[in-house]
């Protein structure tokens, strides 16, 4: 009897099927579930962006944060955002992440308390350094090797997408794929709003002046 002839497909299909069983089988490894990794990672977000980009630079991703505010404090200050830094480092682990991948920002983490104590330039460098950003990047990847999580609003707007969660047991409304997309961009769609204002004003403002400036010419 002829071999049944596989598609491409069938064979894609195949793929992804077992892609599948290996995600779930580094999960149970790992004696986690899909959602609770969505929510430590989410945690983890959470807390580089208080730690290195709570004030985030307008149209770049540089920010400051507390470890930048605790390193103006000589020394003292250095050493605890290094040992509030090993809480990303903890949840790194705890998300079934080897320790060599986590050795760059180990070591960037070190970089930071070092360079911290150096007045004026420590603080500067720590909003460069961001170590706790880096054990996300390291995460991040890891999460989607290991365990095919691809979708990043848990951890691009994580506190939005926590209280999008809390909605959506509450209502079905909230479940709407559009409704959601929307709830989740507020903040993007509300700062587009005020750099819209803000360039209707500088142009209404500039065309006053130079009817100003034609009226007593």
């Amino acid at each position: 009897m002829a071999k049944p002839f596989k598609t491409p497909l069938n064979r894609n299909s195949q793929t992804s099927l077992e892609a599948k069983q290996k995600f779930e089988q580094n999960l149970i490894k790992e004696g986690l579930t899909r959602q609770q990794v969505i929510e430590m990672e989410r945690s983890l977000a959470k807390f580089a962006n208080g730690m290195d980009s709570l004030v985030r630079i307008p149209f770049t991703k540089q920010g400051v944060g507390a470890d930048a505010a605790l390193s103006t404090i000589p020394v003292a200050g250095d050493v605890a955002g290094l040992l509030l830094t090993s809480y990303a480092f903890m949840l790194g682990r705890k998300l079934g992440v080897p320790a060599k991948k986590l050795i760059p920002a180990v070591r960037l983490a070190l970089i930071d308390l070092v360079v911290g104590v150096v007045p004026v330039a420590g603080p500067v460098m720590d909003i460069f350094l961001r170590p706790s950003r880096k054990t996300l990047e390291i995460v991040r990847e890891h999460m989607q090797v290991e365990y095919g999580i691809q979708e990043t609003a848990h951890i691009d707007r994580p506190f939005m997408h926590e209280s999008l969660q809390k909605k959506q047991q509450q209502s079905k409304f909230w479940q709407n794929p559009i409704v959601s997309w929307f709830y989740l961009h507020v903040p993007d769609i509300l700062g587009l709003i005020v750099l819209v204002l803000l360039a209707v004003a500088v142009w209404t403002l500039g065309v006053w002046f130079i009817g100003l400036f034609a009226t007593n010419t």
